[in-house]
């Protein structure tokens, strides 16, 4: 394969990972998930990511470069989502997360909805949740890029690593396409615009993708490092946001069975694939 079809390859399926906000926001639009498939989801979800992590981007970083390269590249991954989460926190389901200097507002969506439907004879007409919606799909797209940078370093490594961590993402974009879409829906918004913001906002994925491919084309001695960068991206993520937020608004026994699966679903694959 030459690197411009290795490039051409990362950026389209960095396109589909970007689609599971889109399809987040479709099972809202058609049925919104219970609590225990939701908390399922979510810990299959983590259990890919930190799975994928540890078992292969950070171990092969290892075995290429050695444990200097993968411990200051991951270290470097988490710290950045670290920093991109203190500068640009997410909104998700009502409560905007807390950076080190300000406290959590909570809002029970629920009970504001119910609020807005016998004031306004069952329309929903709120600008909070608007603004919530809003403010979520921005920051999920602007979270996406360093998601993209990861698919894109895998990727021009081996093309199944590429393909591991695109499953991997794809999953973890599901969850964020419905905390998008939810919000939209409650506020008034139509169920279809609701369900394009959700979607358009996974199109920052290919970028990132885009970047990493470029630079590593011409950079490949900072691959190993950039593999290890993408397990400590993956690794905040997990631990931030998924777990916290599957804990919050899951089913505590279905998001573990699902972290259980998750890691399996890694194992089999990374056996089938022969990496």
């Amino acid at each position: 394969m030459t690197d411009a079809n290795a490039i051409l390859n990362a950026f389209l399926l960095s396109l589909l990972a970007g689609l599971g906000t889109g399809l987040g926001g479709l099972i809202v639009v058609i049925r919104k998930p219970g609590k225990r498939m939701f908390g399922f989801l979510m810990g299959i979800t983590a259990g890919v990511m930190i799975t994928l992590a540890f078992h292969e981007l950070v171990n092969e970083a290892w075995e290429l470069q050695g444990f200097m390269t993968a411990t200051i590249g991951f270290f470097t991954g988490a710290v950045f989502m670290l920093a991109l989460d203190i500068l640009i926190p997410h909104i998700r389901f009502g409560e905007r997360e807390s950076t080190l200097f300000d406290k959590p507002v909570i809002q029970d969506i629920d009970q504001e909805t119910r609020f807005w439907r016998r004031r306004h004879g069952g329309s929903i007409v709120n600008q909070q949740l608007l603004k919530t919606g809003t403010l979520l799909a921005i920051g999920i797209t602007i979270h996406n890029i360093p998601e993209g940078i990861a698919v894109g370093a895998g990727y021009m490594h081996f093309p199944e690593f590429g393909l591991f961590i695109i499953m991997a993402v794809m999953l973890h974009n599901i969850p964020e396409g419905i905390a998008t879409t939810l919000p939209l829906c409650k506020s008034g918004v139509s169920r279809w615009n609701s369900f394009k913001v959700a979607l358009f906002s996974g199109f920052a994925e290919p970028v990132g993708a885009l970047l990493a491919a470029l630079f590593l084309k011409s950079f490949s001695f900072f691959l190993p490092g950039a593999l290890a960068f993408a397990g400590g991206v993956m690794v905040f993520i997990t631990l931030d946001e998924l777990l916290p937020t599957a804990r919050e608004y899951g089913h505590q026994h279905y998001t573990a069975v699902g972290i259980i699966l998750g890691a399996i679903f890694v194992f089999l694959l990374s056996g089938f694939f022969g990496v």
